[in-house]
Order: C-alpha cells, then structure tokens, then sequence
C-alpha cells in the first residue's frame, strides 16, 4: 500500500513540473538558430573573399603544409601527376597570363579539306589546331581576342612545312606579354620559365599535323601582313618533260606582273592582281626511281593568289610536254593582248609544299628535348610512307606475272587521246571587268 502511495506521489510530481524539460528544449531550438544564422554569415563572407580571389594578381600561393604551390594558375610540386599536370598546362585558372605567340606548323595536305576552317568542310589542319589549343587550355575567348592571323590560306591536299599563325597564348610569365621582342634581342629572358608549346600541342595533335617551333612576337604583328615572302615547292617526275624549255619559260615569271590568267579569280574580294615574283626554279631532288629523276620547282614570292602556283605549273607542264611555245607566259601576263584567261586544269594539288614564310627578325625556337622528340617523330613518318611504297612496288613486280589476253573486248574500248588544243585557242573565263559588271547589276 505504501509503495503504490508513493509512486503515484511521483507521477504526480512529474506531471506538474514540466518546466525544466521545455526550459531544455528552448535553449537548443536558440542554439541552432544561432548556428545557422552564423553559417549563413559564413558563407557570405565565403563569397566575397572567393570573388576577390579570382581577380587577385598574386602570382604564387603557397598552401600550409604543403610543399606544391600554385604558380601561374598552374599547380606545380613534386609528384609525377602534378608536373604532368603542369606540362599539359591544366590546372586551376583562378588567374592566368598571355603572351602573343607565333608558331610554325608543319601539316601533311593529303586528308585535309584546306587550311582554313571557313571552308564549311571537316577535317581542316586549322579545325585541329583549335582543337589542340582548347584542350591543353592555352586559349581563352574567341579568334578576335586573340587576334588570330595565319600566312598562308592552302587549298584542299595541299601540305605545309612552314605555315605561320600567331595569337594570344597562356603564358607562365608573371605579366601579360604583348610588348614581346624577337627572339635573339633577349631569347633567354623571353623563353625562360615559359611553357613548352612545342611538346604540349604534338602531345595532342593528330600523326600529320606537328607544331616545329613557337617564338614571341610584339603585339602589331601579322602573320599575313608582316610575312616578307613566301616559298612553295612543286615535286614531279622529269619523265620526257623538256626542262631547258620550262626553265626559259620559268624566268618569264619573275619580277612583278599581273597575274589574273595564272589564278582563280575572286573579283568580290582581290581587286589587285598584280604580284611579284622573286625567284623561279627548277632543280633536281635527291630521289630517283630507275631511271626517272625526282624534281622540284622551287617558287619565291612576296605573296600569291588563290591557285597561283598550280596554274603556273599546269602551263609549264603544257610548255614541258612541247604541246606549248614559252613564249605563252608573255601572251598569258600582257592583259591587254589576254584580258581573258583561257580554260585549263590546274596542276594536282598533292606534290604543292608551302615551304617557308619568312619575317624580319622571327626566329623560332624549342627546347633540345621538344626538338629530338619532333625528329623521332618525323622519321618514324617517313619510314611509314617508304613501307606503304615497298608495297605498292612489290605489286608491280608481281603485276609481271600476269598474262595478257588480246582476245578480251576492252582493247576495243580505248579512248582516243584528245588532240592538244592551243591555249589562246581554247574558250575563256569572264574578264575583271566583265565580272565586276555581273556582281554589281
């Protein structure tokens, strides 16, 4: 009896005192609260110190207890993945230099529609270019901010040993470089601590497109405009061709002459059609096959025009094969006597080699470890095509062996060779003036 009295005296007791209980809960809901509004505190003040931080010019930040430091937007320490890292040029881009940057390519034509990417058409060497530059994050923005300009505009199948561009690249110099001088004013300077261009971009470039050298350039250069002159070489086979007469007629190119019956025309945009020839010529090659001798027609100008050397190259040709006189090319580049240019194919596009572009005071450099990779590189190219042509010349040997059967139709089929007709004889392209009137009306 008494037990019971007293736990019911408890339950009681408990029931009317409920205060310190909710005196508990009160102080807790207070504290949380408290905290969040602090969190939110927090994170405001989070914020304003992350904005100012990626507009802070600081170059290096060094993190506690950590031997790695941030440099130039690019995490450098010791560790294989973060020196691979920096190499490629990855890295956290809180705040990043430029430079403006010429680079020399070397492009093999063969798969490519053309150079440029404007022509609508996939692969360009110009598309992958871009492609290299957006994945090893050395550009940012559009071709105009960083004044992109190229050399020379090559056509579909047309390769390159010494095509020029230049714009604005990331750099690991502590302040934006647009103020550049030419290498050999202060090279060491200019290129010590700086990127490897040359070994980031042919990580990721594809087997026949290779970067061969980069240099820093002031920021008023043009890659078209400041190009002094530019070389193109022609590869053929001498065969019966009579080189005395294409020579003749190769130094009738030279010097400056208008040259509207030697191009495709484009009467929208060139209304200047006159161009300078410095040098022309035509000299063996260190290559022969049996008794044939591989040639090359070496062409020096201060510029050219669309299809310019391929269609002094055809009429050689015509002129080599002795279906023309050389005395064509004065009759082709008088325009009072020719205002018209007379219909004929181009020479193939494949043997077109845009050789050099040269600049005053350009000299474009690598490092030794860049450069012996690039050369590896090059020589196992090489020896991959002298394989592909082991084969095709072991089909011809092996083509001997079949017979021929004077009993099959097809001889019976052969076309008759078209008889040559003389070139001022043959149908004609509109004139300048004719096309202007037609794009006017």
């Amino acid at each position: 009896m008494n037990s019971r009295n007293s736990e019911s005296e408890v339950w009681r007791s408990s029931t009317k005192n409920p205060a310190p209980e909710m005196d508990l809960v009160a102080t807790l809901q207070s504290e949380l609260e408290t905290l969040r509004s602090r969190m939110k505190v927090l994170e405001s003040e989070n914020a304003k110190l992350s904005a100012q931080l990626s507009n802070c010019s600081c170059q290096e930040t060094k993190e506690k207890g950590n031997d790695s430091v941030l440099k130039n937007g690019v995490l450098e320490g010791h560790g294989k993945k973060k020196n691979k890292l920096r190499d490629l040029g990855y890295g956290a881009m809180m705040h990043h230099s430029k430079r403006y940057v010429a680079l020399k390519v070397m492009y093999f034509g063969l798969r490519f529609y053309g150079f440029a990417s404007e022509a609508q058409m996939d692969p360009t060497v110009e598309g992958e270019l871009f492609k290299a530059l957006e994945r090893t994050r050395l550009i940012f923005g559009d071709k105009k901010e960083l004044q992109y300009s190229r050399c020379g505009r090559t056509d579909k199948g047309v390769s390159s040993v010494g095509q020029v561009i230049a714009l604005f690249l990331r750099s690991h110099h502590r302040e934006s470089r647009g103020d550049n001088k030419y290498p050999g004013e202060n090279s060491i300077e200019e290129s010590c601590g700086e990127i490897d261009y040359v070994r980031v971009l042919n990580r990721v470039l594809p087997n026949d497109i290779r970067i061969m050298g980069w240099s820093p350039i002031p920021v008023g250069f043009s890659a078209r405009f400041s190009c002094l002159s530019r070389v193109y070489k022609y590869f053929f086979w001498q065969g019966n061709l009579n080189l005395t007469a294409m020579q003749t007629a190769a130094k009738k190119f030279l010097g400056e002459h208008d040259f509207r019956n030697f191009c495709k025309m484009d009467a929208d945009n060139v209304h200047n059609y006159r161009r300078h020839i410095i040098s022309f010529e035509i000299v063996p090659f260190n290559e022969r096959d049996n008794d044939d001798q591989l040639m090359i027609m070496k062409i020096k100008g201060s510029a050219f025009l669309w299809h310019q050397v391929r269609c002094m190259v055809a009429v050689l040709f015509l002129i080599g094969q002795g279906l023309e006189s050389p005395n064509v090319i004065d009759l082709l580049l008088d325009i009072e006597r020719t205002p018209r240019k007379p219909q004929f194919p181009m020479a193939p596009e494949i043997p077109l080699v845009l050789q050099s572009c040269e600049f005053e005071g350009l000299k474009f450099i690598c490092s030794s470890d860049t450069k012996q990779a690039l050369n590896e590189h090059l020589e196992r190219e090489c020896r991959s095509y002298k394989l592909q042509s082991a084969i095709y010349h072991e089909a011809l040997l092996n083509s001997s062996c079949i017979e021929i059967d004077n009993n099959i139709l097809s001889d019976h089929t052969k076309k008759k060779r078209a008889s040559h007709i003389p070139l001022l004889s043959r149908p004609t392209e509109l004139s300048y003036e004719e096309r202007r009137k037609k794009l006017d009306a």
